[in-house]
């Protein structure tokens, strides 16, 4: 499929491709890293959206943080792990719009416009913190051990974070079939299973020149990489959470029996019992709260840019989309459990998987600590304090 040129035209086209997901998810879930799913993956790299931000400069139609936000969403509440998968990659089309050598950007957007995805290595196990990186780039070579490396075993290229020999932040772009990369399925995880984010190794892995970019120069400036890294996720767990609210409503209204307490008080259908409907209403008001803060926080980002002009302008980026992660995360695991107790026991029968909206949720939540990201928002608003500027923010 040609990349979508307009906002409608991808939403469009995430809406055709989650149709494709859909039916599939739960064998899927149920699979995990035992199942490669090529299929899925084959769908997503020929629907067009891989292109979709790569910048008008390089052929691209360079559409906006409200276009990814919007198809990531819709493709989440099909398959969370499928629409987790391309993460990495808009981030790295990010990085290469802003840092990327000429060579860099030539070839790298001539393969994503031709439907070539980008997987990423960037986190590393047996350190201080996940960015304690061991992984080194010297001579040319690259050496280290990589895990969580979403969409790195089917990608065409694939990022890996380094210190060079200077002990500087690089990001090194390697082909997936290069000499010495290897890729593991060693994924076990409650949640987003599909994702197969296991360990990547590289061995003596030539970068070819022009394929480095200094990565930690990115984040000793205003930068909206963070956050539109974050935003990617954000729209992830609203997406769960939308997911599991259209599968309580329809379990309510096609499948579940009253209690026995409510058919005491003359309920004839679950919908009908006062309780349902007051917990079915809550959740349906958080869940389109976190579509509505999603919305806004990728509208600010769609003004303040990919440059910021200052560090104010940064900051209020980073903490628009803080908001939106973290409180759309809290209602993604909120409506995966809440769903039990509208449906009732008989909805937690295996067959219908119903319990991977929360395992989802709960699994991609914990990508970054919640917690922090209220502190930030609490520290700026009462003491003008800024937020780090790092990836993860």
């Amino acid at each position: 499929m040609p990349v979508p040129q307009t906002h409608d035209e991808a939403v469009a086209a995430a809406h055709r491709l989650a149709a494709q997901l859909a039916p599939g998810a739960i064998q899927r879930d149920r699979d995990g890293a035992t199942v490669i799913p090529v299929d899925a993956l084959a769908a997503l790299d020929d629907s067009g959206l891989l292109g979709i931000t790569v910048p008008a400069a390089d052929g691209g139609p360079g559409l906006g943080p409200c276009t990814l936000a919007e198809v990531a969403r819709v493709l989440a509440a099909a398959d969370p792990s499928i629409a987790q998968v391309p993460q990495g990659h808009f981030l790295m089309v990010d990085v290469l719009a802003v840092h990327g050598t000429p060579e860099a950007r030539k070839r790298l957007y001539g393969e994503v416009l031709a439907g070539r995805r980008l997987g990423n290595a960037l986190a590393e196990r047996g350190g201080a913190h996940a960015q304690d990186l061991r992984t080194r780039i010297a001579g040319g070579r690259l050496d280290g051990v990589k895990y969580y490396t979403t969409g790195a075993l089917t990608s065409a290229w694939i990022a890996v974070s380094a210190r060079d020999e200077t002990g500087g932040l690089v990001l090194a772009f390697v082909a997936r079939d290069a000499e010495g990369v290897a890729v593991d399925t060693d994924w076990d995880v409650i949640g987003q299973r599909a994702t197969i984010s296991g360990t990547a190794t590289f061995t003596n892995v030539l970068v070819e020149p022009g394929m480095c970019v200094d990565y930690g120069h990115a984040y000793q400036q205003p930068q909206q990489l963070g956050a539109r890294a974050q935003l990617y996720h954000a729209a992830i767990e609203v997406g769960i959470a939308g997911a599991a609210l259209a599968d309580a409503r329809g379990y309510l209204r096609t499948k579940a029996r009253p209690s026995t307490e409510a058919v005491r008080t003359g309920v004839t259908q679950a919908a009908d019992d006062p309780h349902v409907r007051h917990r079915y209403g809550r959740l349906a008001t958080r869940v389109r709260a976190a579509e509505a803060l999603l919305d806004s926080a990728a509208r600010t980002l769609e003004e303040i840019t990919l440059t910021p002009a200052d560090a104010e302008a940064a900051t209020r980026g980073s903490l628009a989309v803080a908001a939106a992660k973290a409180f759309g995360s809290e209602v993604a695991v909120d409506a995966g459990s809440e769903l039990f107790q509208l449906c009732g026991t008989s909805a937690a029968a295996s067959k219908y998987d119903l319990d991977r909206h929360w395992r989802n949720a709960r699994t991609h939540s914990v990508h970054d600590p919640l917690d922090w990201k209220y502190h930030h928002i609490a520290a700026y608003e009462l003491a003008d304090v800024q937020p780090p500027n790092h990836g993860q923010l």
